[in-house]
């Protein structure tokens, strides 16, 4: 007997590829930008605050990879990386801005 296979949609396919860009890329992207976003608005020594960034920009690169796949839409997880990547990128800004760099 030969069994009939299923293969999933293309649609289901392309939301879950999605999920994964958003996760490996905007996870970065967010991490990144959280990690610069501490190490300049720390109130310790330039050492300490960009050790303490990096080290805390794992913790959220999982909440990020995290966020994206509990999500009921590969759309509302993009928004999710994307809204708070501008809100640290405006902080980055504004702290090279005032010359904290």
């Amino acid at each position: 007997m030969k069994g009939k296979t299923r293969t999933l949609p293309v649609s289901y396919r392309l939301a879950v590829a999605s999920r994964v860009l958003a996760a490996l890329l905007g996870g970065y992207i967010l991490s990144a930008l959280a990690s610069v976003s501490l190490a300049l608005w720390l109130p310790m020594a330039r050492a300490e605050a960009v050790v303490t960034g990096m080290m805390s920009s794992f913790l959220v690169y999982l909440v990020a990879v995290l966020w994206c796949f509990a999500c009921r839409s590969a759309w509302q997880a993009w928004f999710g990386l994307i809204l708070p990547s501008l809100v640290l990128a405006a902080v980055s800004g504004v702290a090279y801005w005032m010359g904290r760099v």
